[in-house]
């Protein structure tokens, strides 16, 4: 495998060209909108890109903040046929930091936090809207290095207790706040595309689900693929008040299991398609994926940031990938976030530009420059590449991050 290296400013650049295709094998998870991990992955980045625009809108900057951290604890229901209620509500644990002032004015973290909340369950979960319990984890509290050796006050201090917008570092340079990596990697193979597909058929807004009061939204789904042949395991929840008998469930996932050969005869032509819907049925019992809310976050199971989809929306183990948490991350410096759209968007340019498969990979070092990082590894499939149009793209990207962070402010990227 041919390799290129270069070092450009404080970055060392490698370029592999001639990498072998990944084979059609593929393995992927996609988890939907009703997905205890989900709803914590997108409820955290709300609060984060609320936060911001507050901040932008009163002190006209991004003050420090996190809330990549939050969870979700379930609560607790009752389902019958025909009818189902809560009887205990969902915890919402907001752990993080947030900036309370600026400059002596005070910013309502908590107004903004528990408005964001209930307004993004009342969109998404409306049953659980009225049976939440948030539990305020919010500190101020600097980051390690803050040393007193006089009276002076270190800087390091002020970052979550500004004077004004000039005591944020980020204004001078952007600097990256930790050591860490962004993974992205281009094309989908037509599997990957219909498994996304597919989930958001059926835990989003789709004429599927407009037609189909019973379905619930957290949808979650498994794949195997070996390039001629689908094997995927499927749950797909009810909600109870629309399903009047065992024998309306049944008929309703017969409904699915139709839709789903259905739209895979349309993606994925030719293929065999084999699927196994809630695996964990027993009808004859009355154990049934059937809810109160269309989502196991009534039930006591829990959603946590960054044990989801990645930021391109799957979980992949056969490709490149990291563990990072990105949802809820400030957009301004925090790598865990700005890395992984970075390199996902760059990985999607060079292979438009190659026509083959293409990895990238940004690794920081915390304190180095946003904009330089430690490490950038391409790799390629296509053997004949000109590297300096490869470095050319490389360098635009590194070069967007001011803009990326208006995007993440302004709801232009959907993570995850």
């Amino acid at each position: 495998m041919p390799r290129t290296s270069t070092t450009v400013d404080n970055s060392h650049i490698v370029i592999d060209t001639g990498m072998a295709q990944p084979d059609a094998t593929t393995i992927v998870e996609r988890k939907g909108l009703g997905h205890p991990d989900t709803l914590a992955d997108h409820l955290a980045e709300r609060l984060s890109r609320a936060y911001s625009r507050y901040t932008v809108q009163h002190f006209g900057a991004v003050l420090h903040h996190n809330f990549d951290k939050l969870a979700l604890l379930g609560g607790a229901s009752e389902v019958r046929y025909g009818a189902g209620r809560m009887t205990s509500p969902v915890r919402v644990l907001v752990n993080g930091r947030a900036a309370p002032l600026c400059g002596g004015e005070p910013i309502p973290v908590e107004d903004i936090v528990e408005a964001e909340v209930r307004a993004f369950f009342a969109e998404r979960l409306p049953e659980v809207s009225a049976h939440l319990d948030i539990v305020f984890n919010i500190t101020s509290n600097s980051s390690p290095g803050a040393v007193l050796t006089g009276d002076g006050v270190p800087d390091r201090t002020r970052w979550f207790n500004p004077r004004s917008v000039e005591d944020l570092r980020e204004r001078r340079v952007r600097l990256s706040n930790d050591t860490s990596l962004g993974t992205g990697w281009a094309p989908e193979n037509p599997f990957e595309s219909f498994v996304r597909e597919l989930v958001d058929h059926f835990s989003g807004k789709s004429d599927f689900t407009l037609a189909h009061t019973w379905c619930g939204s957290d949808v979650k789904l498994m794949g195997y693929w070996d390039g001629a042949q689908a094997d995927i395991v499927l749950c797909v929840p009810q909600k109870s008040r629309h399903v009047a008998s065992r024998a309306e469930y049944v008929r309703n996932a017969e409904t699915v299991l139709a839709e789903c050969h259905r739209l895979a005869g349309l993606r994925l032509p030719g293929a065999e398609a084999r699927f196994r819907l809630n695996a964990r049925d027993v009808p004859e019992k009355d154990e049934l994926y059937l809810t109160y809310t269309g989502s196991s976050i009534e039930s006591g199971d829990e959603g946590v940031v960054g044990r989801g989809n990645r930021v391109n929306g799957l979980i992949t183990p056969l490709r490149p990938m990291n563990l990072e948490g990105a949802n809820g991350k400030n957009p301004v410096y925090h790598v865990g976030k700005l890395y992984n759209v970075a390199a996902q968007r760059l990985a999607n340019r060079l292979h438009e530009a190659t026509e083959g498969h293409a990895e990238v990979h940004l690794v920081s070092t915390t304190g180095q420059r946003l904009d330089q990082p430690w490490r950038v590894l391409v790799r390629l499939s296509s053997p004949d590449v000109e590297v300096d149009k490869v470095q050319a793209l490389v360098t635009e990207a590194l070069g967007e991050f001011p803009a990326l962070t208006d995007e993440l402010v302004s709801d232009g990227i959907v993570l995850s």
